[in-house]
């Protein structure tokens, strides 16, 4: 095996080994491009870390990164590791007190917000950040803590920072494609990163980059120049949300661009409506869709491919890296296959995980189950149906309606771009099952009735929405992501 190196350490070997690789390409949302070889993230970040150090930033600090996607944010990260301290990345795009309660509970030495671009770029992106600056190689060869930290605000609308327990350690597996469970990937991969790096699916790309890959960065999802993207960069895999791969899905086009580069296509962060599955299906091939279910704590993962989704469809797949499962009800007893309860797993790769703030720690078993508080099954071979979130299940008139169930039903409407079902307060039905509809042309919304009717074709009569809304645009984060609470206390609770 090995000697463990640290992630500061991993990055002057890189420099060394592979000085002029370009492994760094940033697609400016302007159109622009910019490269990097090792020699440059080496240099560079070794600059910014001078800067940061004199700024008080040292071993174990915490270092907050509100920027968005962008060489900086990846400078920034790799300066952070090389110091020993522990990177933050922090979400943006939510309003100005928002951010400003996340910063409180990260409590960063340094906090880095798009105004300190300017500095920035002075510091490491000019010419002078060619040439090798005094002492590159005598940085500290230091270790942090914690490998980085993920802001969340989880089910409870708490703000929280996820620490992962792992020390800043470099080690190969954290980059390891998940395709290689079934098939030897080709390595270096070339990835596509889609999600703002503030998200774990984005952020996690630093972790490919590590271990040999190249990265293709996107300054801000737009599906149009994913497309593009995939064609003129011959992109090997990404990582997506299902209303990404619905909007790449629906490009007009879309059936005739060159996508064979594609190893395979990662889905994740939330049920996958069937007939985007048959879609990318389609346009791929089902045997390189894979669908994954896990959360940022890192309490275990589960997957599956597209061909074993088609015979078990609904799945998230089974337990993958000795990740066991459980399904158990409200008193912690096992619910038998096909019933619905929370998800539990324990896996011998989990590391734990430390909370920052005061959000309360996940429920867990005396024998090491813990639970993020998601509905599912198991079904009779194992594989687990991912239904909702127990925080979203609108009860009303007594029966139990998980949104995400609601909204593949809605979502396959030819009028309907996106969707999202929320429960409001109602004095019939205690919360009534109401739908936020973007209609696909704004000038031909569809009626209230449609809605109803069609969903009536598709759903038990106590699931079919009750009241209909049509919004310009459902309000979704960077990471395509909504905030539900939000939308209902918008409208009253």
């Amino acid at each position: 095996m090995a000697a463990e190196i640290s992630i500061a350490r991993r990055i002057r070997d890189l420099a060394e080994e592979q000085p002029d690789r370009v492994v760094l390409h940033h697609l400016g949302p302007d159109g622009g491009e910019t490269a990097f070889t090792w020699r440059d993230l080496e240099r560079r970040s070794a600059l910014l870390a001078g800067e940061l150090a004199s700024r008080g930033l040292g071993h174990g600090d915490r270092l907050g990164i509100a920027l968005r996607n962008s060489p900086r944010f990846t400078l920034s990260a790799l300066a952070a590791w090389r110091l020993g301290a522990v990177p933050v990345p922090v979400r943006w795009d939510v309003p100005g007190w928002e951010l400003e309660r996340l910063r409180e509970v990260i409590d960063p030495k340094v906090h880095l917000a798009e105004d300190d671009a300017g500095w920035i770029d002075a510091v490491c992106m000019g010419a002078t950040a060619n040439l090798a600056p005094p002492g590159l190689h005598e940085l500290p060869d230091v270790v942090a803590p914690y490998l980085n930290g993920i802001c969340s605000s989880g089910s409870t609308g708490i703000p929280k920072v996820i620490l992962s327990a792992r020390p800043a350690l470099f080690d190969p597996a954290y980059g390891a494609p998940i395709m290689d469970m079934w098939d030897p990937v080709p390595r270096p991969q070339r990835i596509l990163v889609l999600a703002p790096m503030y998200h774990a699916n984005g952020f996690t790309a630093l972790f490919s980059l590590l271990a040999g890959d190249e990265l293709v960065v996107l300054g801000g999802f737009d599906a149009a120049r994913a497309a593009d993207a995939v064609e003129r960069h011959r992109i090997s895999t990404f990582t997506a949300t299902p209303t990404m791969l619905q909007r790449i899905a629906d490009l007009p086009g879309i059936d005739g661009r060159d996508l064979s580069s594609l190893r395979f296509v990662l889905q994740g962060a939330a049920p996958m409506p069937p007939s985007l599955v048959h879609r990318w299906a389609g346009l791929i091939g089902a045997e390189r869709l894979v669908m994954a279910y896990g959360m940022t704590e890192g309490l275990g993962i589960t997957a599956l491919r597209g061909d074993e989704w088609m015979a078990h469809p609904g799945s998230v797949g089974r337990g993958l890296r000795g990740t066991e499962l459980r399904i158990l009800d409200a008193a912690g007893a096992p619910v038998p296959d096909g019933g619905i309860g929370e998800i539990y797993l324990r896996s011998p790769a989990y590391h734990g995980y430390r909370y920052v703030g005061d959000a309360p720690r996940l429920k867990g078993t005396d024998d090491g189950f813990q639970t993020a508080g998601d509905m599912g099954y198991l079904d009779g071979d194992g594989y687990l149906h991912l239904v909702d979130r127990r925080v979203d299940m609108i009860v009303t008139g007594g029966a139990n309606v998980f949104p995400a169930e609601v909204e593949a039903a809605l979502i396959d409407h030819p009028a309907i771009a996106d969707v999202v079902v929320i429960g409001l307060r109602d004095p019939e039905w205690g919360r009534r099952v109401h739908a936020v509809i973007e209609p696909a042309d704004p000038a031909a919304p569809p009626a209230h009735r449609e809605v109803v009717a069609y969903a009536k074709e598709r759903l038990a009569p106590y699931k079919v929405p009750k009241t209909v809304e049509i919004v310009a645009a459902i309000p979704r984060s960077a990471a395509t992501k909504v905030n539900r609470g939000a939308l209902v206390a918008a409208r009253g609770g």
